[in-house]
């Protein structure tokens, strides 16, 4: 027997709806009063955190540019004592007027030790040569003076001082009386504040990690004593404190911050 079915035809009424289809949503956006609240409060959020985030990073180069330089000076060192049998202790007569031609085969000078050490440094009379940036215009070491503490007062006159710049652009400057005599401690002693014996009173200078751009201004503690001898200094990352210019002193084998401001940064250097 043939089954016959009945095609059976049907359709919506316009004002019918079907239980199994989703409604139609209506269309939505934001408003401009919206949008100015949103754009404003991003505003507030960059403003309170981008300055942070700058200062971190300023922070963070510095630090790493000092421990670099710290370290490269020290086996530079170490270095001369290997090659040409001295060291900072072994110094015994100041740089020439023409630091950059003192050779370590024929003078004990630092300039000599650097100049046969140091590869990729440059060689400057500091007072002349490097000019810096200062309240807007181009000045030179000479007015450096205010931004070097009194725990190193052999570099409040820096018209003769000798500097290097080294391969990244960090300026190396010492005492143009360094080498008068050795600079060197005895086993056990370490540096303080104002240290003047007759082997460390002329071995001092400092490491300005950004050049002759600005800031150009000493390290300083937050909070806490900037002596040496003391252990309670904090360096903020902030532009007042984390500055660009380290205060050091230079013996034996190696070269050391001379204020606790400097050594909490090479401390907290990664």
């Amino acid at each position: 027997m043939r089954a016959t079915f009945k095609k059976i035809n049907f359709t919506f009424a316009e004002s019918s709806t079907h239980k199994g289809m989703p409604p139609v949503l209506a269309k939505t956006g934001f408003t401009l009063a919206e949008v100015l609240i949103t754009l404003g409060i991003i505003g507030v959020v960059a403003a309170m955190t981008i300055p942070n985030l700058i200062a971190n990073t300023r922070a963070h180069q510095y630090r790493a540019k000092f421990k670099k330089a710290i370290s490269s000076l020290s086996q530079a060192a170490r270095l001369s004592q290997s090659l040409y049998g001295y060291d900072f202790a072994g110094l015994d007569t100041q740089c020439s007027s023409n630091g950059g031609s003192d050779h370590p085969d024929s003078i004990m000078s630092v300039c000599a030790l650097f100049n046969g050490t140091l590869t990729g440094a440059t060689y400057y009379h500091a007072a002349t040569d490097i000019k810096l940036e200062q309240n807007g215009n181009s000045t030179n070491y000479t007015a450096y003076t205010p931004y070097i503490t009194s725990y190193i007062a052999s570099m409040s006159n820096l018209t003769n001082a000798h500097a290097y710049v080294l391969a990244d652009g960090t300026i190396v400057a010492f005492s143009p009386s360094m080498g008068t005599h050795g600079c060197t401690l005895n086993i056990g002693q370490t540096l303080a504040s104002g240290y003047t014996s007759t082997t460390m009173a002329s071995c001092v200078g400092f490491i300005d990690v950004n050049g002759p751009n600005l800031p150009n201004k000493e390290v300083s503690c937050s909070s806490g004593s900037n002596k040496i001898e003391d252990n309670n200094c904090i360096v903020k990352n902030d532009a007042q404190h984390m500055t660009d210019i380290f205060p050091v002193r230079f013996h034996d084998g190696i070269v050391e911050p001379a204020t606790a401001a400097a050594r909490y940064v090479l401390k907290t250097a990664k």
